[in-house]
């Protein structure tokens, strides 16, 4: 099996000769020289797997290799080598295109995870495409969204993505996640705003056993549960200040500090982020740190509102119906001409989410067939989150569904099987029933 192929770029002799020693312990071939022109001429000319420069080189910026492989089509992942601490330039390597980057003094464990993800981004594993997540839609904003996600999915630049509630933030983070070098490894999704303030430093970094009252054992943190793979920071914007200091110092160092652990761990993971708020009007206010704000927003990806993608509305919502109905155990009905209308007419607030609450609201009010117009039910001028109230129709449903339920097992000796043949359902979708409503 042919050994893979690294270009090292740099001036300074030992260091080309540590990477290349260090690669060809990773059964990896290697050929280095000294200045960009060089590397130019190398790049033309062979197929490499990987490429690893320095920032300062006697004819020019290591950025400046960097602009040149992306003007010029290749695939090749570069990492940039960067001065210790230099967090500026890191931040503009990555923004340049550069697949990653390392500091000086080189840490080699930091290497070889660097390369070991490279290899993996240059030649990935076939797939079948079980339990991969996708996005729907065939209108231009979502096929744009589709062509963004695969460009940064091949970098290990920190990505942060916007959009309203209920747009499906977190399911482009797993699909960036599952496109890129690290998808075999784990994805730690984390809602920053559900860790109680003086929980999240142990729940992101762990602690060691006796280090707070109530540390009984040692316990790994979120961040080392990541490791080699993703932690996706969901509304990111809910994040105290304190926090936001010690994240920062994880990006920068990538290593973290268990409570009451004295040295510091190694960890190998990408951040991606999300948010529905303005962070660069939390910046403004003093709410959320600048520099965390530049460190996370690397690479920005906007997720379109539903009203933007009109065109996919109908598609969505007999998505939704196939899923509902399998759900429920019962035939994939039809949408009425009058009902999608309804549905296209409609501006959705709640974005996808509300869609398909919707969705399975007309399911529970159909008389069965087809979904008709009368069982698309819309609140207009309702906010995106209304309040729960008594009031509420899906509150009212529920209560419909649990009275009828209980009566059917009580006619029925709680014979679930005997129940769910009374109510003209099957048992899976009585099982489904039962345990939406708390019932089990």
């Amino acid at each position: 099996m042919k050994r893979p192929l690294a270009l090292v770029v740099d001036d300074e002799p030992d260091i080309r000769e540590l990477l290349a020693i260090t690669l060809q312990r990773m059964d990896i071939d290697t050929r280095t020289c000294g200045d960009i022109a060089a590397a130019k001429a190398a790049l033309r000319g062979g197929d490499f797997q990987l490429c690893l420069t320095d920032m300062r080189l006697p004819d020019g910026d290591g950025l400046d290799l960097v602009a040149w492989m992306q003007a010029s089509g290749l695939r090749t992942p570069v990492a940039v080598i960067t001065a210790h601490g230099n967090v500026e330039t890191a931040v503009r390597a990555l923004k340049s295109g550069a697949f990653d980057f390392i500091s000086k003094p080189l840490d080699l464990g930091n290497l070889r995870r660097l390369v070991a993800n490279a290899l993996r981004l240059a030649s990935p594993a076939p797939t079948d495409g079980a339990g991969q997540v996708q996005l729907l839609g065939d209108s231009a904003p979502m096929q744009q969204l589709r062509e963004l996600i695969a460009r940064v999915a091949r970098s290990q630049a920190p990505v942060h993505i916007t959009g309203e509630s209920g747009t499906g933030k977190e399911l482009v983070a797993r699909m960036i996640h599952q496109q890129g070098a690290r998808a075999d490894g784990p994805f730690v999704p984390v809602n920053c705003g559900a860790i109680p303030g003086e929980l999240m430093e142990s729940e992101f970094f762990g602690h060691r056993k006796g280090s707070f009252t109530g540390a009984l054992s040692d316990k790994p943190g979120l961040c080392q549960s990541a490791d080699g793979g993703t932690l996706f920071l969901d509304e990111i914007a809910e994040l105290p200040l304190p926090m936001q200091v010690k994240l920062l110092r994880v990006i920068q160092e990538k290593a973290i500090r268990p409570v009451g652990q004295p040295q510091e761990v190694a960890v190998d993971l990408r951040i991606l982020s999300a948010t529905h708020k303005d962070l660069r009007a939390l910046v403004a206010a003093g709410q959320f740190r600048e520099d965390l704000y530049y460190r996370i927003n690397v690479i920005e990806l906007r997720v379109p509102p539903l009203r933007e993608r009109g065109a996919d509305i109908a598609l969505l919502s007999h998505h939704l119906l196939e899923r509902q109905a399998q759900l429920l155990g019962v035939p994939v009905p039809g949408l009425e001409p009058a009902a999608a209308a309804r549905l296209a007419a409609y501006a959705f607030p709640g974005n996808v989410r509300e869609l398909e609450n919707i969705i399975e609201r007309a399911m529970a009010l159909s008389a069965g067939g087809d979904i008709l117009a009368g069982d698309i039910q819309i609140h207009e001028g309702a906010s995106p989150v209304p309040a729960a109230t008594p009031a509420d129709l899906e509150t009212r449903i529920d209560s419909v569904q649990r009275e009828a339920i209980q009566k059917a097992l009580e006619a029925n000796r709680y014979n679930k099987t005997a129940a769910a043949r009374q109510l003209g359902i099957t048992l899976r979708a009585l099982r489904y029933r039962m345990a939406k409503l708390g019932m089990e």
